[in-house]
């Protein structure tokens, strides 16, 4: 009898355990984040591109210079003013802010453009059409102000559309940095 007893208690048990977890909430199922091929594409090139050692403002870390990737993709920082700085007849023929994001050579002074897709002060209002024109022709939205150097837009020129557009994608979905570059400065007149 004892042993039937302890059977039909062990049985309850598992009932009670079964019919308890009928009661508890399913969760939810796992789902696995698998990322877009034409944003994962854009990533990748955007790193062999190089496109952070210009783009995104450098830091001193502790293995020495390396971008701030706190601020990835964002430009000249807007709060950085740049002082006057001719460069004379002679071996150096251009020179580089401490950030790598401001250059000064023979076309004046330029700023690395902030990428990030913030709708004021960065991307966020381009279109891919306007992205691809851009690095095409090498014109500021593909018809405005030149797009100065060291931008390498002639080599990048020649990547194909679908690259192109990975690339687009891959910049509209990191997130938005507001910061305003300021406009390029024109060399000073020579007499």
């Amino acid at each position: 009898m004892r042993k039937r007893s302890i059977f039909f208690l062990t049985i309850a048990c598992f009932a009670l355990t079964l019919f308890a977890l009928t009661l508890r909430p399913l969760a939810a199922p796992a789902t696995v984040q698998t990322p877009d091929p034409k944003v994962a594409r854009g990533e990748y090139l955007v790193k062999i591109m190089a496109c952070n050692d210009c783009h995104t403002p450098w830091k001193v870390g502790p293995q020495g210079p390396e971008p701030d990737m706190t601020r990835m993709l964002s430009g000249h920082p807007e709060d950085m003013v740049m002082p006057p700085m001719t460069l004379t007849n002679g071996p150096w023929g251009w020179a580089g802010a401490v950030t790598n994001t401001a250059f000064v050579g023979a076309w004046g002074v330029s700023f690395t453009a902030n990428l990030t897709p913030d709708p004021e002060t960065g991307l966020g209002k381009w279109n891919e059409d306007t992205f691809i024109r851009a690095l095409r022709t090498g014109r500021h939205e593909g018809q405005g102000r030149p797009i100065l150097p060291p931008m390498p837009y002639p080599m990048y020129r020649q990547a194909t559309d679908d690259d192109l557009r990975a690339v687009f994608a891959y910049l509209r979905s990191i997130p938005p940095i507001r910061n305003r570059v300021p406009q390029p400065i024109d060399p000073p007149e020579s007499n």
